[in-house]
């Protein structure tokens, strides 16, 4: 059980929105296939992400991590940028 609480979750997603202050939103798109059809789906869901120095742009690949609850809905930080965009 103690090995359960320490684990974080760690997502991979691209930023969609930068617009709100030291945050923004990652869009991450998981595939899966369909346990009855056989066939591929994919599911996008949005979190809202912590960034303390404003850095993101919309379109850079980042991975994130699970955390405590920093707002209302924000429970996310950056863990570190894939890529930047172009």
């Amino acid at each position: 059980m103690a090995d359960e609480r320490g684990r974080r979750k760690v997502r991979s997603g691209i930023v969609v929105s930068d617009k709100m202050d030291k945050t923004v939103t990652v869009e991450v798109v998981r595939t899966f296939q369909h346990t009855t059809f056989k066939r591929v789906v994919r599911r996008r869901k949005k979190y809202l992400v912590h960034d303390v120095e404003n850095t993101l742009k919309a379109g850079d690949r980042v991975r994130i991590i699970e955390t405590r609850p920093l707002s209302k809905r924000k429970r996310w930080r950056l863990l570190d940028v894939i890529d930047r965009a172009v």
